[in-house]
């Protein structure tokens, strides 16, 4: 049974949204999140060129922060949407988009929730977010619900050396049976993806809505 309050609810919204809003100006300041080392780019612009179809369409980034994957993914051809829960993430998003000439649309909007019409999304990719979600099986059909038949999810996770995050298994048992042709993919040896060596769990899963 859900433990939905929606008074409860908007009250941690606000929270986590001034959060991120704290977190906003320094965020890029991670390797992963702002892309500035071409070796990190390209290793990332290599990733998401593996996992996602060879044909574009419309793609959805599931909090987006300050827009760098959504930006590589314009770049690569895909009509992007992305949405984020706070607004100097999203402003910094646009900038971004604006600096590469990239007609990306964001949204500002809760991720869980996503307030958008259904099966509109060929892609769908959502980067270290859903670890922070309640109920991610419920998340997760939420989203199935936001692909076209055929439709591929693209998630990137970890459980990280802070005892934070979630095991590859965990998302696995809670992604609705309307997905097929689930794969897990090892990020952990990949270092160019993260700036250095890393020790802990980091992995991507694809998943595609039956037709």
């Amino acid at each position: 049974m859900s433990d939905y309050n929606p008074s409860n609810y908007e009250q941690k919204l606000q929270e986590s949204r001034q959060i991120w809003d704290a977190e906003a100006a320094s965020f890029d300041n991670h390797p992963d999140h702002g892309l500035h080392d071409p070796v990190i780019l390209a290793a990332w612009t290599r990733l998401l060129t593996t996992f996602l179809p060879p044909s574009k369409g419309a793609l959805l980034d599931l909090g987006c922060g300050t827009g760098s994957l959504s930006v590589v993914l314009a770049g690569l051809g895909w009509e992007v949407t992305g949405i984020d829960l706070s607004p100097e993430m999203i402003a910094l998003a646009e900038a971004k988009a604006w600096a590469a000439s990239h007609p990306i649309k964001f949204l500002l909007m809760d991720a869980a929730f996503p307030q958008l019409p259904p099966h509109q999304f060929d892609v769908i990719i959502c980067r270290h977010l859903l670890w922070t979600l309640s109920e991610p099986d419920q998340v997760l059909q939420r989203w199935a619900g936001l692909l076209r038949p055929g439709g591929r999810l693209l998630l990137i996770e970890g459980y990280w050396y802070t005892d934070a995050g979630l095991h590859a298994q965990e998302i696995m048992d809670a992604l609705p049976a309307s997905l097929t042709n689930i794969s897990i993919h090892d990020l952990s040896s990949q270092a160019e993806l993260w700036g250095s060596m890393v020790n802990d769990e980091r992995y991507a899963i694809t998943a595609e809505l039956a037709s």
